[in-house]
């Protein structure tokens, strides 16, 4: 845990020393767990104490990469930066700028994305690549004037603090079903969003983000599709899914839902469970395979939107298109990654009035994790793996809680209390966990 030695009260506080752990960012695979000295804010900058923090493959490859890496500053070996960006906390002490604001005690997520051309890599700076004092893998962060400036530190007033760190990821779903957009016949107007009312396919749909984005297709309040298919070929996650966000819960917002494994079938296959065989309105890819995006652009509908949300690593990644459709049957295709500053404020809103993204969590580790879990992070299965950064503790599944609890009476306590909530991670668990552990 941080040496935090100062005189403290969310309404008072007298800095007498600062100390913060951090995970930092030093070169290529070249991460450490470090505890050093903050300075003493500024007056236009933000004390925090984060608490949790999801690991993103942003973050694994930030740490491949380096100073290569488009955020990463290229003296990073000798301004090292602290890394993660899905993080949530409480805010500590405020500069004067900012007093009318925020106060102390107010909990917090973070939009990463500043695109703030003063910022160390100009356009492209973001906390957890480009900072050295602010990062969601830490106890406690400076938080700088720029955040505040271009509206990026964001208040939550839900419960817990798990749903305000995903609050990033959910909010890259949102941004795609805000991205996708369909023709006017006759002019060139072109309508932002998805089709109400249409058919919808989220393909290779039950992995993390898949999973979020299911839970705010059915959920969200202004437009929602009227067929909602997923796909995947592994029917044991296909069936997890179902469990989490089921068919009935759907049906209840007017959607029919439906989970379909591809394994053995055709795009014509698929296309088929369309009424009159029409096709999709939209359709989203979330694994870079180029088959599947030829799945995708082989059952568009009309005026079909393919939104290829996943981010292919190879920078000659390539697919086939029917550029006949596109001609004929104005077909087409946009490419969506990370969500906007508005699209993180509708996912807090969605999360305040109870939208739980606790399914896409599967794993929970203290800050010690850290670097063995985002440096091999593709090969750890399951979804979303959550750091609570003020704890000492080695990742664990939640599915290993019950083994574990054998010998260990916080994981008995913590499977008890995700197997109340249907296996899932919860805010009952989190305040145990933050309370015990």
């Amino acid at each position: 845990m941080a040496v935090y030695s100062r005189i403290l009260s969310f309404t008072h506080s007298i800095i007498i020393d600062m100390k913060t752990k951090a995970v930092r960012l030093y070169g290529k695979k070249d991460l450490r767990l470090e505890e050093f000295e903050l300075p003493q804010i500024k007056d236009d900058e933000i004390l925090a104490r984060v608490v949790t923090d999801s690991i993103c493959m942003s973050s694994y490859k930030a740490a491949n990469q380096g100073s290569d890496h488009k955020r990463v500053p290229n003296d990073v070996a000798d301004e090292p930066i602290i890394i993660g960006h899905e993080f949530a906390g409480d805010i500590v002490e405020v500069g004067s700028k900012w007093a009318s604001q925020f106060k102390a005690g107010d909990k917090f997520s973070i939009q990463p994305a500043l695109n703030d051309p003063n910022g160390p890599v100009g356009v492209l700076s973001a906390p957890g690549y480009s900072y050295q004092f602010i990062g969601g893998d830490a106890t406690y962060v400076i938080i700088p004037a720029e955040v505040m400036e271009n509206d990026c530190l964001l208040k939550f007033n839900g419960e817990g603090y798990y749903p305000a760190s995903l609050a990033e990821p959910i909010s890259c779903v949102v941004g795609a079903m805000h991205a996708n957009y369909h023709t006017t016949p006759g002019s060139y107007v072109h309508d932002m969003e998805i089709v109400q009312g249409g058919n919808m396919a989220i393909l290779a749909g039950v992995g993390p983000m898949g999973l979020a984005a299911i839970n705010y297709a059915i959920r969200r309040k202004d437009r929602q599709p009227q067929l909602l298919i997923v796909t995947d070929i592994d029917q044991t996650r296909l069936d997890r899914a179902a469990s989490l966000y089921t068919v009935e819960d759907a049906a209840k917002n007017g959607i029919e839902l439906k989970y379909v494994n591809t394994r053995e079938m055709s795009a014509d296959d698929l296309k088929a469970l369309t009424a009159d065989n029409k096709g999709f309105d939209d359709v989203f890819v979330f694994a870079p395979v180029p088959m599947l995006i030829e799945q995708g652009d082989a059952i568009l509908a009309q005026d079909g939107c393919l939104n290829f949300f996943a981010g292919p690593s190879d920078p000659n990644f390539k697919a086939n298109f029917n550029f006949y459709n596109v001609h004929y049957q104005f077909t087409h295709i946009v490419g969506t990654s990370g969500g906007n500053t508005d699209d993180m404020k509708e996912s807090l809103v969605y999360m305040g009035e109870g939208l739980d993204p606790a399914g896409l969590v599967t794993h929970i580790g203290g800050l010690d994790a850290v670097i063995d879990t985002t440096l091999d992070l593709p090969n750890i299965p399951g979804g979303k793996k959550l750091i609570y950064t003020h704890k000492t503790m080695p990742l664990t599944a939640i599915a290993d809680f019950e083994e574990k609890g054998k010998d260990n009476p916080m994981f008995a306590k913590l499977d008890e209390l995700c197997k109340k909530h249907n296996g899932l991670w919860n805010i009952e668990a989190e305040q145990y966990l933050l309370a015990h552990q």
